[in-house]
């Protein structure tokens, strides 16, 4: 009787976890459609890399740069101070949603400003 308490106790965390974790995942549209809800705060998003604009020379210590992510309600431009990752890759990314973002003179309008990232297919 108290291996099947405990049990559903395990099962009972590990679903409420797992329902924390995708209801704090948005959707790019819902970040789009409602911008002043979520400026300055922080957002996880995940999708695919479709364009990347930066730069990575590992040799001279230089990183950082945009790359717009797609994750079919619509795409984004993150930005941060890592190298960018290739185009097609699965990702997942937490950073704080900014708006009006110029960098090195191009404006991305709407952006995440990358906290971390973390590719979810190898």
């Amino acid at each position: 009787m108290k291996k099947k308490i405990v049990v559903l106790l395990i099962g009972l965390i590990l679903s409420s976890g797992l329902l924390v974790y995708a209801a704090s995942r948005k959707s790019i549209a819902d970040l789009e459609n409602n911008p002043a809800k979520y400026t300055n705060k922080t957002v996880k998003i995940q999708g695919v890399v479709r364009n990347a604009d930066g730069v990575n020379i590992p040799i001279l210590g230089v990183r950082g740069g945009c790359y717009k992510i797609d994750d079919g309600t619509g795409s984004i431009w993150v930005c941060g101070e890592k190298g960018v990752p290739t185009k097609g890759a699965e990702i997942s990314v937490k950073g704080v949603l900014q708006s009006g973002a110029t960098i090195n003179g191009k404006n991305y309008g709407l952006v995440i400003v990358e906290k971390d990232r973390k590719f979810t297919k190898r």
